[in-house]
């Protein structure tokens, strides 16, 4: 399996070119508007990008899917439940993609989004089918995880920030090796104590991330909905940009 991280320093975005080197079938995750050349170029010489993956609607950048999967002819997948306006797979929790070699498993993740999913990738080469990593969106990022009053659409977001609870459980039950991949870094407005390093694993999120440190999901939610930062510039216009494809 190959993978190369892209970031964004504007936006303190992390979007990802992965899959199966053996057979050349690739994926783009949570692309970003600005790079959809970039990863064509990075493409190029490893294979075909043949499914692009949203792990939500996003609501601080315009994302890259639609230019991406014009210029590649690619299958865009979104979690079931996105409200969008254009031709798309829609994943159902624990629905599976095949790239070559590479396993694409979607967990659900409600809670910064309505509809949100992780993606578990495993490798058919590695003899214990165990996962290897898990590209996390906004649900958990390294140090922190994703506000869940940016999708609420006005609404209180409590109901949203104990989805994340139980969303996170979900991703602490991988192994500790499986290596986090989240689509933020620190910078980014879709948490607060995100860390610097945009990459971690789930064994030291589940020891280290101060947001997992509270006793019980009401704690949880309240400390998450505690003063958060100001919403993203130009929030609704994105996300209608994005809902349009």
């Amino acid at each position: 399996m190959i993978l190369r991280q892209f970031l964004y320093e504007p936006t303190a975005c992390a979007s990802y070119l992965f899959g199966c080197s053996t057979r050349g079938t690739l994926a783009v995750v949570d692309p970003h508007a600005e790079l959809v050349q970039a990863y064509v170029d990075a493409s190029e010489a490893r294979g075909e990008i043949v499914a692009v993956f949203e792990t939500h609607v996003q609501a601080d950048h315009v994302s890259g899917l639609p230019g991406l999967v014009a210029a590649t002819g690619a299958t865009p997948y979104l979690p079931a439940g996105a409200k969008v306006d254009f031709a798309h797979h829609a994943l159902e929790d624990g629905e599976r993609v095949e790239l070559g070699n590479t396993v694409v498993t979607a967990l659900s993740t409600p809670g910064h989004a309505p509809a949100h999913h992780a993606f578990v990738v495993a490798d058919h080469r590695r003899e214990t089918g165990e996962p290897w990593l898990v590209f996390t969106g906004d649900c958990l990022l390294v140090n922190d995880v994703g506000r869940p009053d940016l999708h609420a659409g006005g609404a209180d977001p409590r109901p949203l920030a104990l989805e994340q609870y139980a969303s996170i459980a979900r991703l602490m039950e991988l192994p500790d090796h499986v290596v986090v991949y989240p689509s933020h870094y620190g910078g980014s407005v879709c948490g607060r104590g995100l860390s610097g390093n945009p990459v971690s694993s789930i064994g030291f999120e589940r020891r280290h991330n101060r947001a997992l440190l509270h006793d019980g999901a009401a704690d949880f939610a309240d400390a998450l909905l505690e003063d958060p930062p100001p919403a993203p510039p130009d929030q609704a216009q994105i996300v209608a940009a994005n809902r349009a494809g």
